[in-house]
């Protein structure tokens, strides 16, 4: 017998006009591109959206057309995020910081009618134009008085938006149409496009406000350092408008003191980022002797946060939610909120569980599977990799049949190419992608466990461990190290480390560097690392 209730289908056009009627006082702060802060109620952005959607008509693009963005976090990069979807196109949000082979691949694959960029892109796209669709139309995200000299026919954003008035009703389209689209950077092969709904949108929005209570509450504000281009900012595009928290844009200005400053101006409650952006806060917090003013919850994520981190913020008063997903995900799968049983345990069991990777939000599931296909218990003992199912998770790739088949197992479920374990409390703990484990003479080193009693010393500000080949163990764990201090005491170093890990888990080498490469994502590019140091000889190989 089925129920008796009325269907109304998910869109995400619903969470823009909810934001306008019910947290008009709330909006987007931005730190824009063309300089100075600008300020954008819900109210007035659901009017700027709906002249965005009705241009979008203008310039001939339909349902399902993809509409690309390359764009920094900001109120009209918002504006695209729902007049797009809202029309029944789908926003394309291209990552900036990918190869030029990447990025002309992405466009043309995705096929692309429309391109949105804002002024600091103008450049690399003139560079790319060649190699992109001839017919692609591009908008420059600024008004006439900023557009500059460019070689690319292209149109005004702000005097597109201004030929339109603001009477539109969003259509009335399956919760199934198609609404987003983000292409993952993989390390081999062509990236992949993950094809989002306007079902799997909105349910992860009320699945991250469920999930984050004390920032996604009316009146917070809220800082995405994570980018829009990157997996949907985290869900926060979306949970905060539903939820009448306000956006602090950070533009293309993520440095320390940029980020400080603008949280500080702005008393922002929580900050969202991946491990890179809060290393450069921690040094600004520590030269300033202070934290932002307002700063209450720092939410890490991309990759995993050394616990000198977690304890370096928890210190300062600022509550850390450390968590794990990925862009086939929505992206946020987990999240490491504590009960109030967790908060009243000591120090160093409140620093264990917030140094894991959180536990599952409702709505995914996750299961660990060991060598040989074979289902691991979640005693917290046991590893395997990592799959996940739920309505925010994708079933395959776009027009990428070999990528989907691929993508799920038997049972319909995604494989992440993580290695975990799982507590009984439901803690999830990543110990490693796949392709990081270090295989020494039959036994698995995880490079995370490594690299966190690394951080832990003083002289280390960033480091990354990875595998170079041994004559005789097959590989062999290599340090690489960003140092805090101008000479750093590789001696105390791999003390500090033989306290910690057993003997044949000590690094064999420590190697010294101003800086480690970056993905296009923010993590630490071991990829390159792996590839930079694969002929590096280690002390007492033969």
């Amino acid at each position: 017998m089925d129920g008796m209730m009325m269907h109304r289908p998910l869109r995400v056009a619903d969470i823009l006009t909810f934001a306008e009627e019910i947290h008009a006082d709330q909006g987007i702060v931005s730190s824009t591109v063309e300089g100075g802060m600008h300020r954008l109620g819900y109210a007035d952005m659901g009017a700027r959206s709906r002249k965005l959607a009705k241009a979008l008509l203008a310039l001939g693009v339909g349902i399902g057309d993809r509409v690309a963005t390359l764009a920094w976090n900001g109120y009209r990069h918002m504006e695209l995020y729902y007049g797009t979807p809202g029309m029944g196109a789908v926003c394309h949000t291209i990552n900036p910081r990918l190869s030029a082979e990447q990025m002309a691949y992405i466009v043309n694959h995705a096929d692309d009618k429309v391109m949105f960029l804002d002024l600091t892109f103008v450049p690399m796209v003139e560079r790319l134009a060649s190699q992109f669709p001839g017919n692609l139309i591009y908008v420059i995200q600024t008004d006439r008085a900023h557009m500059p000299d460019t070689t690319l026919r292209a149109l005004c954003y702000e005097e597109l938006l201004a030929a339109q008035d603001d009477g539109y009703d969003w259509p009335d389209l399956s919760e199934e149409t198609a609404c987003g689209l983000c292409y993952t950077s993989g390390t081999t092969g062509h990236p992949k496009g993950a094809l989002y709904s306007h079902r799997s949108m909105v349910l992860h929005a009320l699945m991250v406000g469920v999930c984050m209570p004390y920032c996604m509450q009316p009146g917070r504000k809220v800082l995405p350092v994570v980018p829009m281009f990157h997996a949907n900012a985290w869900g926060l595009a979306h949970a905060a408008p539903m939820a009448g928290a306000s956006l602090v844009m950070p533009g293309p200005h993520l440095d320390g003191a940029s980020v400080f400053d603008l949280m500080d101006g702005e008393e922002v409650f929580s900050a969202w980022g991946v491990p890179t952006v809060w290393l450069g806060l921690m040094a600004e917090i520590e030269k300033r002797g202070r934290v932002p003013a307002g700063f209450g919850e720092v939410v890490i994520g991309g990759s995993a946060a050394p616990a000198s981190m977690i304890r370096f913020y928890e210190d300062q008063g600022v509550s850390v939610c450390h968590a794990w997903g990925m862009t086939e995900m929505s992206p946020v799968g987990t999240l490491g909120i504590l009960s109030p049983s967790m908060q009243a345990q000591p120090a160093r069991d409140r620093l264990r569980l917030k140094s894991s990777q959180g536990r599952r939000m409702f709505g995914v599931d996750l299961k660990i599977v060991g060598e040989h296909g074979t289902r691991q218990p979640h005693d917290g003992a046991a590893t395997g990799e990592l799959f996940v199912r739920g309505s925010t998770v994708v079933s395959g790739y776009y027009a990428n049949e070999e990528a989907s088949a691929a993508a799920l197992d038997d049972d319909g479920w995604f494989g992440t190419g993580d290695m975990a374990s799982i507590s009984p409390e439901g803690f999830l703990t990543i110990t490693d992608r796949a392709k990081d484990l270090i295989k020494s003479g039959g036994e698995w080193i995880s490079s995370i466990d490594v690299e966190n009693m690394a951080m832990a010393h003083p002289d280390i500000a960033n480091c990354a461990v990875i595998a170079v080949p041994h004559p005789k163990w097959g590989e062999r764990p290599v340090l690489v190290a960003v140092p805090a201090v101008e000479a750093p005491n590789t001696d105390a170093i791999m003390a500090h480390l033989a306290e910690h890990l057993a003997k044949w888990q000590l690094p064999d080498d420590v190697v010294y560097v101003d800086e480690l490469p970056l993905t296009a994502t923010g993590k630490v590019s071991k990829l390159t690392l792996r590839r930079q140091y694969a002929d590096h000889e280690l002390p007492g190989a033969v």
